[in-house]
């Protein structure tokens, strides 16, 4: 007789492009998702795909602050994130770009589509605050293929993020 509850370990996780999917559609959002046929992993290769400014791009980074906290910044495609910024926002000294295992354990998400949501409830989150001068703008979709258009203020308010001035 086979069981109809699963292993822990057998247990389907959803894709990003599925999570977010899910997610958008449970914020009113999923009308904004674009894929592409090309990759969208580089905020220029996503600027020149979705046929806007580079800065309405957002790029989703995760550092670690003092080599053990992870924080997600939100920085425009023509910024580049300040990890000394990050660090002081954090109130610790000093900022690093994680590893690719470390977004992926972080985040949940791959690097080069790493979605600023659906994220554990305890990473923070900062954004920077060059954002502020789009209405629109553009953060990955959980692929490195996809997007999602949405105003400044939904982004905002769908990470709970803090902006500040992280980037330079």
């Amino acid at each position: 007789m086979v069981s109809e509850e699963r292993a822990p370990s057998t247990v389907r996780k959803p894709r990003s492009a599925e999570r977010v999917r899910a997610y958008l559609e449970a914020h009113g959002l999923a009308d904004g998702i674009v894929v592409f046929g090309q990759s969208t992993k580089t905020a220029q290769m996503a600027a020149d795909a979705m046929g806007c400014e580079l800065g309405q791009i957002v790029k989703s980074l995760v550092f670690v602050v003092d080599g053990a906290s992870p924080v997600l910044a939100l920085v425009a495609g023509d910024r580049r994130g300040d990890g000394s910024a990050i660090a002081r926002e954090m109130g610790g000294t000093k900022a690093e770009l994680a590893d690719a295992d470390t977004v992926r354990a972080v985040t949940g998400y791959a690097i080069g589509g790493v979605c600023p949501f659906d994220l554990p409830p305890d990473l923070p989150v900062l954004i920077d605050r060059s954002l502020l001068r789009y209405e629109i703008v553009y953060p990955a979709a959980g692929t490195p293929d996809s997007m999602v258009r949405m105003t400044r203020e939904r982004l905002i308010a769908l990470t709970g993020g803090r902006v500040a001035a992280i980037a330079s």
